[in-house]
């Protein structure tokens, strides 16, 4: 982690050469959302390829880049993408952006993703306002010598989202008429899509959905002391006792209809912060 510090500089420095304000917000769009960041305007759009020390993005649906300007009037930084254990990487590079974006001057973050429902009541295109998350990675990106500047030793994570900002989010959802639950996010490093015994499993420790991204980033925005706001799109029903093949195409293409849903809230969500 001590090598963290000079890498974020150096990232923040590529972008302050094309971008000079500073975002308010960050949000990091997953699996088949990444709509929402062309509606960001003026923007200005960073390939993560042109950046330094950032990862590229290879999983489906995923653009790849990082958009700056603005959104709802609202100063962004928006990832239209983002990475993920099973493409190989680490949780710090995974996490890298997170500490970009704060560095930049963020200190809310908006993180969204696609998530297989193990709670019998959701259905596929329901929402779901994250409430808390359980790390059945066995990583952390945290991992390692602590650098103070960045954030301390042991983090609080009794709160990792803000009960003010999912109050928000739920009241949007009942001013569009949009099913939107609260409940709890758990993490896999994947890329396989879960068996009827996991599905099982995570339901009896009180996970509500389950996917393969969210959690390390998380972790890092309440190391940085960022509030966060996540809401996952229930990309299909993970029920045991009648599970269906998933691919991953299909997990895109729910998330996209589902990011309508998505895109109403969060433009809502957004001119809360800028005060």
């Amino acid at each position: 982690m001590l090598k963290l510090a000079g890498q974020i500089d150096e990232a923040v420095a590529g972008i302050r050469r094309q971008y000079q304000r500073r975002p308010r917000v960050a949000i990091i769009l997953g699996s088949g959302l990444g709509g929402l960041a062309d509606e960001i305007d003026p923007a200005i759009a960073f390939a993560y390829s042109d950046l330094p020390h950032f990862p590229r993005s290879t999983a489906i649906g995923h653009r790849g880049r990082l958009v700056c300007g603005r959104l709802a009037d609202v100063e962004v930084v928006a990832m239209q993408g983002r990475f993920h254990s099973y493409e190989g990487y680490s949780q710090q590079q995974i996490t890298f952006p997170v500490r970009v974006m704060k560095a930049l001057g963020a200190e809310t973050l908006i993180v969204t993703n696609a998530a297989g429902g193990v709670n019998p009541h959701y259905r596929a295109g329901d929402l779901m306002v994250i409430d808390d998350q359980i790390n059945l990675m066995f990583d952390n990106p945290l991992i390692g010598v602590n650098d103070d500047r960045l954030g301390p030793r042991f983090p609080d994570m009794s709160q990792p989202y803000c009960a003010q900002l999912q109050q928000t989010a739920l009241a949007a959802a009942r001013k569009h008429g949009i099913v939107a639950h609260r409940g709890v996010y758990l993490a896999v490093k994947g890329p396989n899509y879960e068996p009827r015994a996991e599905y099982r499993f995570y339901r009896q420790i009180g996970a509500d959905a389950v996917g393969m991204s969210t959690v390390p980033e998380v972790i890092v925005a309440a190391h940085a002391s960022m509030r966060v706001l996540g809401i996952s799109v229930i990309s299909n029903a993970c029920s045991p006792e009648a599970l269906s093949e998933t691919s991953g195409e299909q997990v895109v293409q729910v998330a996209a209809v589902a990011g309508v849903k998505l895109r109403k809230i969060v433009l809502d969500v957004l001119p809360t912060l800028a005060v």
